[in-house]
């Protein structure tokens, strides 16, 4: 579904991702891990065209826009827009429905469900500015789930989030790669990662290992050259 050639990415003269290529597997959760700075939100920036490539290119296939679903971090969203809940949920549907979509009964269905499925059932109305983080994050996957897109790519998913949260938020994650949907998740939790996640690119500026994820992240830990300073094992 999702192929890379050779892809790097670079701000100015500054190569924030050196090439990299391979393929994600259609249906997988695969995690991306690396330390700060080592590219990771570069190259999902890159897989949906937030950033162009500084060499080579994402083959999406068949694929089209609306057909990748992007989470970006919580720190590059502006919670000040007056926008309701249940509206920013239903946003998930608009290269099918468009803005007036929410309008639609049975659209305002789905937007009661996906709430209901990450908890916030009852809360479409109101403002997302009295959210708290967890509660926020957990409408963004509610959005996810009316967007209803095969591939989706989650860029540090359970940062700065409570733990009833981050449990919530990770049984759906696991429940829409038993559908069948191709999960490509930038995250910390290696413990995590070794638990849930059967495939993981390692990112250090460039790539380091992609592979199986008993095998890039082995159980006795990295090797001392490539110990990242979150690394929990």
């Amino acid at each position: 579904m999702l192929r890379l050639h050779d892809v790097s990415v670079g701000y100015g003269s500054h190569l924030a991702l050196a090439p990299v290529s391979g393929a994600f597997k259609a249906g997988a959760l695969t995690a991306i891990v690396g330390a700060n700075g080592a590219g990771k939100s570069s190259l999902l920036k890159a897989m949906v065209g937030l950033v162009p490539c500084a060499s080579g290119h994402v083959d999406r296939g068949s694929l089209r826009a609306a057909q990748v679903a992007y989470l970006p971090q919580q720190a590059a969203l502006d919670r000040s827009f007056p926008i309701s809940v249940g509206d920013l949920v239903g946003m998930g549907d608009w290269a099918r429905s468009g803005w007036a979509g929410a309008l639609f009964p049975r659209l305002r269905g789905r937007i009661d469900a996906a709430l209901a499925s990450v908890g916030m059932a009852g809360m479409a109305g109101r403002s997302i500015a009295a959210l708290s983080v967890g509660q926020f994050q957990r409408v963004l996957f509610a959005r996810l789930c009316v967007q209803d897109a095969p591939v989706l790519l989650l860029d540090e998913p359970f940062a700065a989030v409570d733990e009833a949260t981050t449990r919530i938020l990770l049984d759906l994650m696991l429940a829409w790669g038993r559908d069948g949907r191709t999960v490509i998740a930038v995250l910390h939790d290696l413990a995590m990662v070794r638990a849930h996640f059967p495939q993981t690119l390692l990112l250090a500026g460039g790539p380091v290992a992609w592979n199986a994820t008993t095998d890039v992240l082995p159980a006795a830990g990295l090797p001392a050259s490539l110990a990242l300073p979150w690394d929990a094992s």
